[in-house]
């Protein structure tokens, strides 16, 4: 029988919605307060409504996911030949079974071992030499891929043509030095220099960030420090046609540079390059903290938001000039034409900036938008998010385990959620309504935003309590506060910089940059003064991430009562956080420092020698416990300058 209330059609069938509203409206509150089976019953048709048709897509990336995370858990490096077959015929049974009330678990282990199966790939294709032991004063010849301008020191990644070291036999393909500010090469520069060569730097204590890890899907095997003068010489070759590109782009961003800091400087000039071309280490110290601790840190690395804005101001402004001509209007689609510029500006912006693992997944996403413009389809879906989500973790998987991945994409998912889900039911209201007449004065823009500023918090808190022990108590007030000025002056105006550049009209959009730039600073500064603003947090393990990721994920793509399981998760993951117990002793990777928490409940550091990164690690221990920063500077008179991050 058909479902009441679903529409007979003029051919005799029947139109309607799936899953059943029904099935989807219910809560446990509606349940009858008979007996267990007919909870049992409702159970079961929320199941069914959840594996409905078209509902399964979103969950493959997150299966994929999971199969990369087990990969990173293996204890040792699984064999690629058992792997790979493995998961072709897993996928193949899943084609197979696509008739079978079994497709959706068979689709479900399918993605997982398709995704360990790309994670041992990546790795095995990405497989080169890493040091294990630091070597003093090799003969290093290559060519520079890549410099940053930092806040002290200067950095570059060189590609070794040649390494010359008569005690050890080592080749490695790539290292990251560290030289005097100002005195870096230029990218693309054949140069002949000595280096102290350390290995990557491990985990400050268990569980924490592996930079080595990071590195290593970098293609870099060690770092270090220059010693001496470095000398540019004739290069063997032209070095390729990436290097080349490589030298223009980053001509191109000294260029923008250049220009931005004949009106600005200070903290203005580097947030406005780092807008606008991704380079953010010339910030000083004390603006970086408070624009981390106020909740502002995820505007200075480009992300989703910054692709977001860019392409919407292309999209926008092309849309409102090819409106100004009827014809066009009339005869062609120019809603289509505005979005494949938009595309145009954002593939741009995302070459400009570096293209980093971070700014690739946010243009695939924009990118999935404006595509599903192009083709007449719904732009904002969980669909949108699952192909976006597919697209990076195939291109690197190694990206699943990164902070700005997990913190973007849940971000995402929660902002998703709240468009298609809380956004209809807050404002489907008469006309005549309370909400409906503060709308007419701008309410349901200022609900909206602090709407997703604070689901955007909340769905990040879980990510950046475990990479970097703190929380941010007003990141909403900070965000609402500050992003209307970034999204509607700051960013417009960096992009008509950009464009005015080639006519020297540029100064004042920079200025109208440094308007806007400021004032997100004082805001940082303002909230981070507040009582309570740096929340800080305990390391609490691997455990208590993985059931809040869970929690979020069930929360956002569940769609029937069902959903509210994930609150519960989210919860249990919260006192489970917040249950781990901290060790009183605290041994580094080399046995060379110390940490033991005394009768105080704080941490001092024993220092048996003046070991690489002792500063470094005892800063990241002390954020582990929870403890505050400035407790490092009692090491001063030890050789701790309690500052910056170690050389490399």
């Amino acid at each position: 029988m058909p479902e009441r209330g679903r529409a007979r059609d003029r051919t005799g069938g029947y139109a309607g919605t799936w899953p059943p509203r029904k099935a989807v409206a219910a809560s446990p509150s509606q349940v009858s307060s008979g007996t267990l089976p007919a909870l049992a019953a409702r159970l079961r048709d929320w199941v069914r409504a959840e594996a409905g048709p078209g509902r399964l897509l979103p969950w493959v990336p997150v299966a994929f996911g999971a199969g990369i995370a087990i990969y990173f858990a293996a204890d040792h490096e699984p064999i690629a030949w058992i792997v790979v077959p493995t998961a072709g015929f897993l996928c193949l049974a899943a084609l197979l079974l696509r008739r079978h009330r079994l497709f959706p678990v068979a689709v479900m282990i399918a993605a997982m071992a398709a995704g360990f199966a790309v994670a041992t790939m990546n790795t095995a294709r990405m497989a080169h030499v890493v040091l294990k032991r630091s070597i003093y004063s090799p003969m290093l010849k290559g060519f520079v891929e890549t410099r940053e301008v930092r806040e002290r020191t200067d950095r570059f990644v060189l590609r070794v043509v040649r390494m010359d070291d008569y005690r050890r036999h080592v080749k490695l393909d790539r290292v990251r030095l560290s030289v005097r500010k100002g005195t870096a090469p230029a990218v693309g520069s054949f140069v002949e220099l000595k280096a102290r060569l350390q290995p990557p730097l491990t985990p400050v204590r268990p569980g924490s960030y592996d930079f080595a890890r990071d590195m290593y899907f970098q293609g870099i095997g060690a770092s270090g420090f220059v010693m001496g003068a470095i000398k540019i010489v004739d290069p063997p070759d032209g070095g390729g046609i990436a290097l080349r590109y490589a030298a223009l782009m980053q001509e191109l961003r000294d260029a923008i540079d250049a220009r931005i800091r004949l009106v600005l400087d200070g903290d203005s000039r580097a947030i406005a390059t780092a807008l606008l071309t991704g380079r953010r280490d010339a910030i000083t110290t004390p603006v970086n903290d408070a624009m981390f601790i106020s909740g502002l840190g995820h505007v200075l690395s480009i992300s989703g938001y910054h692709m977001a804005v860019v392409a919407g101001v292309v999209f926008f402004a092309v849309r409102a000039l090819l409106a100004l001509v009827p014809a066009l209007t009339a005869t062609f689609p120019i809603k289509k034409w505005s979005a494949a510029a938009a595309l145009a500006a954002a593939a741009f912006y995302l070459l400009l900036s570096g293209a980093e693992v971070a700014t690739q997944r946010s243009f695939f996403m924009t990118a999935v938008v404006l595509i599903a413009v192009m083709v007449d389809r719904r732009a904002i879906t969980f669909r949108t998010l699952a192909v976006a989500a597919m697209i990076v973790l195939a291109i690197a998987p190694q990206a699943l385990v990164h902070p700005s991945f997990q913190m973007s994409f849940a971000a995402t998912l929660g902002l998703v959620a709240l468009v298609q889900v809380g956004m209809p039911k807050l404002f489907a209201t008469p006309d005549h309504s309370p909400t409906a007449r503060a709308a007419l004065w701008g309410g349901r823009e200022i609900v909206t935003l602090a709407l997703a500023s604070f689901v955007a918090g909340l769905a990040t808190t879980p990510y950046a309590a475990f990479h970097f022990h703190r929380v941010t108590p007003y990141g909403v007030v900070a965000n609402l506060l500050a992003m209307p000025v970034v999204s509607a002056l700051v960013m417009p105006a960096g992009l008509l910089g950009l464009a005015a550049m080639p006519f020297g009209f540029d100064g004042v959009f920079w200025r109208l940059m440094d308007f806007g730039i400021e004032w997100m600073i004082a805001v940082a500064q303002w909230v981070a003064a507040l009582p309570g603003a740096i929340g800080r947090m305990a390391a609490f393990g691997t455990g208590p991430l993985i059931a809040a990721t869970a929690g979020i994920i069930l929360l956002g793509l569940l769609r029937t009562p069902l959903r509210w399981s994930g609150a519960a998760i989210i919860g249990l993951a919260t006192a489970w956080s917040l249950a781990v117990a901290q060790p009183d002793i605290l041994v580094s990777a080399d046995g060379r420092n110390v940490a033991v928490r005394g009768g105080d409940g704080r941490q001092a550091r024993t220092r048996r020698s003046f070991a690489r990164g002792g500063c470094f690690l005892r800063r990241g221990r002390l954020r582990g416990q929870g403890e505050r920063r400035r407790n490092c500077r009692a090491g001063a008179a030890a050789g701790c300058d309690g500052g910056r991050l170690p050389a490399g």
